[in-house]
């Protein structure tokens, strides 16, 4: 009682939503910044068991963001020396640890084990394996993604709710992930601790849990938006086709009738100066969507590939049609014109 006695005073936890976490089971895929965002309170918090997965070993480069590792740390297991930083925090808390990367072949039977699946991976094909394994077993998964300065949160599979595939039924494999983008230790933190909350709302069943919403955080202006997608018929999906529409910036600047959309935020570089580029942050989208005419061509770029599909998906669920994405980033678009 005493450990937990702020927790317990409020109203909407007491010693009732104590003991839910007490009972509850939640897996964290993936030890790395979110993860080490998320692992510390999750264990601090009073939830029962908490499992652990990740089959890298600890690296130089991952101390600014992964403060749960230290310098002697470097070249050891991720997961061995996260549960050695937390095995004194909470003895009342089991750290289960599986010293092995998530796979088709482990997956549903690690899952079995869990009411609840954190995903700290910034692997899009490793959300997509969480995704279906987590329907398989109608348990929740609460999604974080981090792209430099913005990150996103949501949660999944929500009771019977919308799934990572009505969000995202056929995104990119070529989007940057961290270790090419680049990111700051400040944003996944944030995300993570927004991740975490998402947690203790669904164990405690109280507050709004993001499901059917996508939150959108900017780490550099403080500006957050909220994105609301639709559950899709399941069984459809594998109709759904693995690509996109793609064009290249020499074929969109050819048509006549063409809007091409920059989603990148306004101080982003490079500056690209043509007629047909107009610029609408995907963080702006939402409020400017009357801007744009639903029988005009549109095609769609940003830096890495990312943010236009999600603009895509944003600007057909308000019935844009003639949607394309761009096959060139901002930077080859760029170089292009000034080649």
């Amino acid at each position: 009682m005493n450990r937990y006695i702020r927790q317990i005073q409020l109203k909407n936890i007491g010693v009732e939503g104590q003991k839910k976490l007490k009972t509850s089971k939640v897996l964290v895929v993936g030890v790395g910044g979110l993860g080490s965002a998320v692992i510390p309170y999750l264990v601090s918090s009073g939830i029962g068991v908490v499992g652990i997965i990740d089959g890298d070993k600890v690296q130089l480069s991952n101390l600014p963001r992964q403060v749960i590792f230290s310098e002697s740390d470097i070249g050891f297991s991720k997961v061995d020396m996260a549960y050695n930083s937390l095995k004194n925090n909470n003895k009342e808390c089991k750290i289960i640890k599986f010293n092995e990367f998530l796979d088709k072949r482990n997956s549903l039977k690690i899952f079995k084990k869990f009411d609840i699946i954190v995903d700290a991976t910034d692997s899009i094909e490793m959300r997509y394996l969480i995704n279906d394994t987590c329907l398989k077993i109608n348990i929740p998964f609460v999604y974080g993604a981090i792209y430099r300065f913005q990150g996103q949160v949501s949660t999944f599979n929500y009771k019977n709710g919308p799934t990572y595939r009505c969000l995202y039924s056929n995104q990119s494999r070529l989007v940057e992930n961290c270790e090419e983008a680049g990111v700051t230790g400040s944003t996944v933190g944030l995300i993570g601790m927004l991740q975490l909350n998402e947690v203790m709302k669904i164990i405690l069943n109280i507050g709004d849990v993001l499901s059917g919403r996508v939150l959108i955080y900017n780490t550099l202006n403080s500006k957050q938006e909220i994105i609301r997608f639709k559950k899709l018929n399941y069984k459809a999906l594998s109709d759904i086709r693995i690509k996109e529409d793609l064009i290249s910036f020499e074929e969109a600047k050819k048509q006549d009738d063409v809007i091409i959309l920059d989603v990148r935020e306004n101080y982003e570089l490079p500056i690209i100066s043509l007629n047909k580029i107009i610029n609408i942050p995907l963080s702006q989208i939402s409020n400017k969507v009357n801007l744009l005419k639903k029988n005009k061509n549109l095609v769609l770029f940003c830096q890495s590939g990312k943010r236009s599909k999600i603009a895509l998906d944003l600007l057909k669920k308000n019935n844009f049609l003639n949607i394309k994405l761009m096959k060139d980033t901002a930077s080859e678009i760029f170089r292009k014109l000034n080649t």
